[in-house]
């Protein structure tokens, strides 16, 4: 067990590792100078344009006339070491403190989102595995298509137009109370939960058919029993495999719907820092969101172990 905490350890240091070094070459080879997006945030205005001079001057400041692996490799000592993941040349804030103040939000809405979808998609899934091929199936089946088929932004303006421009009952957009979060929460967790309930309905269904649960119904115990203590612990695996990579989907999703809803989040400092070309707060932004998806993913390796005793990890 311990054995295998420290390699999945070695192994999210590696990958957080590759995330560094592929977001930072990346932001610096796209089009645009560095040296001119901090000119024209910081000192001459994004109306005027930067001289021969002063873009000499601030690449002499910021080390820009350094190799990219040179900046690299002073931005990950920084970063690691002392803890200064840099400046916003946008927010004129230290990047620290912008995660800091962001992340409370975007938690928030992931974890609303996550616990709808996960309470809607296994209850609707084990109430389709009982009402296998009736009516009440299809439907749900029908929906879990539709559900898994519409794009979140979509989705998000659909909830918008109905809830908030033509019934009036939550505000488009905001942060700070409950009414605020209902509609991103459903919008972020509406891929999700369409998912979760397709695959808990699968495998209830395979549990349903096993031998044990035939004989448990043959003793005569209700069915109540026999999905709690003996049918649904069982199905739960494959349901726990895709709660991890639903909530990597979503804190991917959260990038857009953040922004659809003006929600204070990572995900909508990181597509207003890609536009203002904020090179630490988008290098932050990403690390922060893989971060997140790795740790939820080895919290989900660990749950196996509590779901499945037969399951050792070597």
């Amino acid at each position: 067990m311990y054995r295998y905490i420290f390699k999945r350890m070695i192994f999210t240091a590696i990958t957080l590792f590759a995330v560094f070094a592929l977001t930072f070459f990346l932001m610096n080879v796209i089009p645009g100078g560095t040296s001119e997006m901090i000119l024209k945030h910081t000192f001459i205005g994004l109306e005027e344009s930067a001289t021969q001079e002063q873009m000499v001057q601030v690449s002499a400041r910021y080390n820009l006339n350094d190799p990219l692996y040179i900046q690299f490799i002073d931005w990950l000592k920084r970063g690691i070491f002392e803890g200064d993941l840099g400046m916003s040349f946008v927010y004129h804030k230290p990047v620290l403190d912008l995660l800091l103040l962001r992340l409370p939000a975007t938690i928030i809405l992931a974890l609303s989102s996550m616990f709808i979808a996960v309470v809607g998609g296994v209850s609707l899934g084990i109430y389709a595995a009982l009402k296998e091929n009736k009516t009440a199936d299809h439907l749900l089946r029908f929906l879990t298509l539709f559900g898994v088929s519409m794009p979140g932004f979509w989705v998000a303006l659909v909830l918008i137009l109905i809830f908030s421009v033509y019934l009036k009952m939550v505000p488009v957009a905001g942060y700070g109370s409950i009414e605020n979060l209902v509609l991103p929460a459903f919008a972020l967790s509406i891929h999700s939960l369409a998912s979760i309930m397709r695959i808990t309905r699968t495998s209830m269904l395979e549990t349903l058919g096993q031998d044990y649960i035939k004989f448990a119904t043959a003793k005569g115990l209700p069915v109540n029993r026999i999905i709690s203590r003996h049918a649904l612990k069982n199905a739960m695996l494959p349901v726990v495999t895709v709660l991890g990579f639903q909530m990597g989907a979503m804190l991917g999703g959260s990038v857009i719907i953040e922004t659809v809803f003006a929600w204070p989040g990572i995900g909508s400092l990181l597509v207003n820092s890609i536009f203002a070309r904020d090179l630490y707060v988008v290098q932050a932004c990403i690390i922060v969101i893989v971060f997140l998806f790795l740790i939820v993913n080895f919290i989900v390796d660990l749950v196996y172990i509590y779901l499945d005793p037969r399951i050792r990890y070597g």
